[in-house]
């Protein structure tokens, strides 16, 4: 029986893949352009590279991997709240990741949403329960 933090990780694994591939193919979700202004936009909120779908593409695999233990889950979602939570504060120093990846805009109230559900999956993820025994 998977526990609160493995189902959470899960969804987020799926989540961040179904971005992933929706990004590599937004219009500019395949070049380098880190420019808040001209770079592709997934959904026309959210600022996109190719570099960006492939953090959301390693988070996609990271979150099914870890999906599959109740401790993983539980890291995932630490250290995933602790990243997502310092984008947050980066995107407000540099929204190009020093010319990277755009993460400024929308994406600060969303990293900071992923930072939130994230935590719960790892700070407030259960233990793991034991099927009832007849």
């Amino acid at each position: 029986m998977r526990s609160t933090a493995q189902t959470g990780a899960l969804f987020f694994g799926i989540a961040f893949l179904l971005v992933s591939i929706l990004g590599f193919f937004t219009d500019g979700g395949m070049s380098m352009n880190a420019d808040m202004e001209t770079a592709g936009r997934l959904f026309g909120l959210f600022p996109v590279n190719v570099l960006h779908n492939i953090v959301h593409l390693a988070f996609g695999v990271w979150g099914l991997a870890a999906a599959r233990n109740h401790d993983a889950s539980r890291t995932f979602g630490k250290i995933g709240a602790v990243i997502y939570g310092a984008l947050v504060l980066l995107a407000f120093v540099s929204p190009t990741t020093f010319g990277l990846i755009p993460i400024g805009g929308n994406d600060i109230w969303l990293h900071a949403l992923l930072a939130i559900g994230l935590a719960v999956v790892g700070f407030m993820g259960g233990e793991v329960r034991e099927p009832a025994r007849a």
